[in-house]
């Protein structure tokens, strides 16, 4: 049998410094200490002045002529004390001087060193919060400093805007990340908490009870496991169905769940969706990425809902032409169901209320019914049979997959689509088993990183547009950024060398990191699709109005309504002036929502400058050749 080990016997001694270290943390305790110690000090002192008393010698007066006396009374001069008074008395002086030094010393360390550390526990971001009315975001991404900007400009009116940022990085990190990326946001105030979101007693600190909404980030690699706990500990702390979690996930199970699990109070997003979805319209139709980022940002025309008290009896044929600065897009009926684009026969209810894109919720105004325009029957000839597309796409990750499955949705039969990748990034098994249905015949080539066969592969045959992505699996963003500008730049060489007078081929490219955004634009390309930027517009969208989750789903979804651009020609007569109106009418003999136009001689000097979102009724335009309608309908 082992002998078990005796416990050393602690000495008395040692006990007492052991919990003399440990109550020296306790600021009431090293005060009571400099107490206990001043006393004794006090009693040996009035000794040592009894003492030094009854010693004759030592109360004698000096002698001042003597060299002993010149170093003495310089020596207490300068320690602050100097006099003629006989030795003992000097020497009590000298002992009550290092006294007052060693406590003096002693309690302005203590006061410091608790400055010091209420300091640092300030930098630490471990106060708490006792504001309300905040948005609160949970977790640390590329995406706070784009939803911080939106949140800037959508609360521009508001008195006193504030958010609120919770995480584990330390507050310097989180404050310096802030003020160089995030720039100037006008009146909104950031206030950051450094803590656990998933635990909820340090949730409590930032007053979860009082904010209006709650952003969750997704910045964790490992899945969604530390979102779901975060919403977890958000329940644990407040049980406030009015405050609406947006949550950033991976998985679109998790996300069914957990909305269903709280009765619709989370919101999730896929950031991949977003990215998959809006890159595959910008790769459709020239502009329709501009439209896109449009609707998604708070700096123009947004989609707001107003009450459909004067429509209650009229159809949305009507609604649409009601309203001369704000564009109708769909209903939202008595029961909260949203519907984008419904039939023109949809009759209004009482509680209904109308989706609109207006550049302010009070611009969705009802004008009068437009009666000359509904009677017209002057439309144009009805669209064409749409050719077999071509696209070809350089560069390869996980999100392309995603992409194009989004983009096969919208190609007409006959549509090929070729995929360039480097070889030492993207392994051939990745792409060889590719299908997105019998509409779509989908190739593949490995290359190295040699121009030529990049060039070679870019001249086989003419393609509609050329698709940019960033290898955003196999290295850094910065990397994949640089390859994909350097891919641009390439691209833009061998269109330059093309024959003169020959269309050359769209460009579309996916740019990772926002704050390359300004530079791909310097390398050259017709429309750019800024990856962190987008899941951040929608989020910061859906944190404002919870309401805009269901519209944006609908429109970005290949199923149902969708945006579309359609060639003017198949609208109205070129070179004729014509009310928009007008055009909003013939849109809706098609059974579609007209939003706005785009003039593609403006698109040669700035993309954003070509779309005309959201005009007034009464303007009057002259379409051209390569001119667009935009519409919200069915895709053809």
């Amino acid at each position: 049998m082992i002998e078990q080990p005796k416990a050393n016997n602690v000495g008395f001694a040692r006990t007492l410094r052991y919990n003399f270290d440990n109550s020296l943390s306790r600021p009431g305790a090293f005060i009571g200490y400099v107490f206990i110690a001043i006393i004794i000090l006090a009693i040996a002192m009035t000794l040592v002045q009894a003492t030094i008393g009854a010693i004759s010698a030592l109360n004698q007066p000096l002698d001042s002529g003597t060299h002993l006396f010149a170093f003495w009374d310089a020596f207490t001069k300068i320690l602050g004390f100097g006099s003629t008074d006989p030795w003992g008395t000097q020497i009590v002086q000298v002992l009550y001087w290092a006294i007052g030094i060693a406590i003096s010393g002693a309690v302005i360390g203590f006061i410091s060193n608790m400055i010091t550390r209420t300091v640092a526990q300030l930098k630490l971001g471990k106060g708490p919060v006792i504001e309300s009315g905040h948005t609160l975001i949970l977790g640390w991404s590329n995406l706070v400093f784009p939803i911080l900007k939106e949140l800037a400009i959508a609360n521009a009116n508001v008195r006193k805007p504030k958010v609120v940022i919770f995480s584990t990085l330390s507050r310097d990190a989180m404050e310096g990340d802030i003020e160089s990326r995030a720039g100037a946001m006008g009146k909104l105030k950031v206030i950051t908490r450094t803590g656990d979101p998933t635990n909820p007693a340090d949730l409590q600190r930032v007053n979860v009870f009082g904010a209006k909404s709650i952003i969750i980030l997704d910045a964790d690699a490992s899945g969604d496991a530390k979102v779901v706990s975060t919403v977890l500990a958000i329940k644990a702390v407040t049980v406030n169905p009015d405050i609406h979690i947006v949550a950033e996930l991976d998985d679109p199970n998790i996300g069914k769940a957990l909305s269903s699990a709280t009765n619709g109070q989370v919101i999730a997003i896929r950031s991949h969706d977003v990215i998959a979805r809006v890159t595959a319209q910008a790769s459709r139709q020239p502009g329709l990425a501009t439209v896109v980022l449009d609707l998604l940002d708070f700096d123009g025309d947004e989609i707001y809902f107003a009450d459909a008290g004067a429509l209650v009896g009229r159809t949305y044929s009507d609604a649409i032409l009601a309203f001369n600065t704000a564009s109708v897009i769909g209903v939202v009926d008595a029961q909260g169901r949203s519907h984008v684009n419904p039939s023109p026969s949809y009759q209004f209810q009482n509680g209904d209320k109308v989706i609109a894109i207006a550049a302010d919720d009070d611009k969705v105004v009802f004008t009068g019914f437009r009666g000359d325009v509904a009677t017209r029957t002057d439309t144009a000839a009805r669209k064409a049979i749409r050719e077999p597309e071509h696209l070809l796409v350089i560069g390869w990750s996980t999100m392309g997959h995603s992409v194009l499955k989004e983009v096969s949705a919208f190609l007409p039969m006959g549509s090929t689509v070729h995929i360039v990748a480097q070889s030492k990034f993207v392994a051939p098994s990745q792409l060889s088993q590719l299908d997105f249905g019998a509409n779509v015949l989908v190739t593949f080539a490995s290359v190295s990183h040699n121009l030529s066969e990049l060039t070679a592969a870019a001249s086989a045959k003419k393609y509609n547009e050329i698709l940019i992505l960033g290898y955003r699996n196999s290295m850094s963003q910065t990397e994949a950024d640089a390859q994909t500008m350097l891919t641009m730049l390439q691209m833009n060489q061998l269109f330059a060398a093309q024959e003169s007078g020959v269309e050359p081929t769209r460009l579309v490219a996916e740019i990772l990191d926002s704050r390359k955004a300004e530079l791909a634009r310097v390398a050259g390309t017709d429309d750019l699709v800024v990856s962190d930027n987008l899941a951040a517009l929608l989020i910061a969208q859906v944190a404002e109005n919870p309401a805009l989750a269901g519209i944006f789903e609908d429109l970005f979804d290949a199923d149902g309504a969708s945006v579309n651009i359609r060639p003017i020609q198949h609208y109205a007569p070129l070179g004729k002036d014509i009310e928009f109106a007008q055009l909003v009418g013939i849109g809706r003999s098609y059974g579609e929502s007209v939003i706005g136009y785009r003039v593609h001689a403006d698109a040669k000097s700035s993309a954003s400058e070509a779309v005309k979102l959201n005009p007034s009724k009464t303007r009057m335009f002259t379409p051209a050749t390569g001119d667009g309608i935009i519409v919200i309908g069915n895709v053809e």
